[in-house]
């Protein structure tokens, strides 16, 4: 019997911070209208600043994972963490009427961006070492549902910033919660399960058994090119692009697509926008537990490729129905399920990254994260021009077939390879 499950507790606190991580980013996307009225910019513009944050984020993901593997997940995600709330500061500080403030806010967000790229890697370099694979699904699960709570929690909590404070507050307010939880992750977190001195002999034995290859915070020479021309990678990144695409219509435009396409208020916009998000946190951990199940009963290429495909035809048919829908709440209710079919699948991309990574976990889920944020910056460019052309719900049926395209490559992921054993046997 295990007498400690410190693990869970851990993870539960990465549940705290990705919930941090993205009210940082959601709240832009709401203040956002406030923000291109005071600086006197479009929404497409908005959206260039949207970008912004994203390519920043995305072109780090692959050295956030290296260092990562040098620093450990504890010192990393908390440099991460003081980091972006510094610069969530700066974002407030820019001054509206000075010369090219449009570009100064775009340079300010990408740094931002390069800041946040550190927060997944170090999440599943933590769960290499301290899960057993049966259990990461589970646990990448808990991670992930933090999405769904921060950008639920952000529409009505910065809506109330707004109304009482103005939208500057928002970005203040935002960098001192990232401050405390950066103290708390640093307390409390280690790097190893051998480094903390509240887990138990029979956790560590737990953890031990069930991973494929030892994981002991230190990570040896990045074999570039078996990760670079591994088809289970890049198949994983492709299917990633897909999930991007779609989740950063939510996190960047849907409150605006509720505001400005349904024409809610503010009050009401904030209110039926936390239902995607609200979506995403539940079926985010109802997926990892599902998956598990099914690798248990099926296998690993079940529970994680066939599920992960199954996720993504799923949600492309909830945003194509929901899109249609000409009353307001039916189509925010079928868009929130089209939401949370999305994230039932959101464990299987980062199970088959720390499953096949090892100790390289931290740089393969950097590569694979990438692809989704590539997309993602698409999405917050793109979304406001296909809406200004052609209407909002277009906008909707493209991310629909994204996600159609993309399930094609999670067909040839074995979640079964591992890069250590092909590096044995090539050795």
């Amino acid at each position: 019997m295990m007498k400690s499950r410190v693990r869970y507790l851990l993870i539960m606190l990465i549940f705290v911070v990705s919930a941090v991580v993205y009210i940082d980013r959601s709240n832009i996307s709401i203040a956002g209208t406030y923000l291109a009225t005071d600086y006197g910019i479009s929404k497409v513009q908005l959206g260039w600043v949207f970008s912004a944050f994203l390519l920043g984020y995305a072109a780090f993901q692959i050295p956030a994972g290296w260092v990562v593997g040098k620093l450990g997940p504890r010192k990393t995600l908390t440099l991460g963490l003081i980091w972006w709330s510094v610069l969530s500061v700066i974002t407030a500080l820019v001054p509206a009427e000075m010369g090219g403030s449009l570009w100064v806010l775009i340079a300010v967000r990408f740094v931002l961006g390069m800041g946040e790229s550190v927060a997944y890697p170090s999440s599943n370099q933590f769960i290499a070492a301290w899960f057993p694979t049966q259990e990461r699904g589970k646990a990448n699960g808990w991670v992930f549902g933090g999405v769904g709570l921060g950008s639920g929690t952000a529409p009505p909590l910065v809506a109330a910033i707004i109304a009482f404070y103005g939208w500057h507050e928002v970005f203040y307010i935002s960098a001192a919660i990232g401050i405390v939880i950066a103290g708390v992750w640093y307390y409390f977190a280690r790097d190893t399960p051998a480094e903390h001195p509240s887990v138990t002999a029979e956790e560590k034995a737990h953890i031990k058994a069930g991973q494929p290859v030892k994981v002991d915070g230190v990570m040896p020479p990045v074999p570039w090119k078996k990760i670079f021309t591994s088809v289970d990678v890049w198949g994983t990144t492709l299917a990633y692009i897909a999930f991007g695409y779609v989740a950063f219509i939510f996190h960047t435009w849907f409150f605006i697509y509720l505001k400005d396409g349904r024409g809610l208020d503010l009050k009401s916009s904030a209110l039926l926008g936390t239902l995607p998000f609200i979506a995403m946190t539940s079926c985010c951990l109802l997926g990892g537990v599902i998956s598990d199940w099914l690798v248990k009963r099926w296998g690993q290429y079940v529970g994680r490729s066939l599920f992960g495909a199954f996720t993504l035809f799923l949600s492309a048919i909830f945003l194509i129905i929901g899109s249609h829908a000409t009353d307001t709440t039916v189509a925010v209710l079928v868009l929130a399920g089209g939401a949370g079919a999305l994230y039932l699948g959101q464990a299987t991309y980062w199970a088959v990254a720390a499953d096949f990574g090892g100790p390289y976990t931290g740089v393969i889920s950097g590569l694979v994260n990438m692809g989704g944020q590539i997309a993602g910056a698409a999405t917050a460019s793109l979304t406001p021009l296909f809406a200004q052309m052609w209407g909002w719900e277009y906008a909707f049926y493209i991310a629909a077939g994204v996600c159609l395209v993309c399930i094609i490559p999670w067909f040839f992921v074995n979640p079964n390879r591992r890069l250590h054993v092909v590096e044995e046997v090539t050795a």
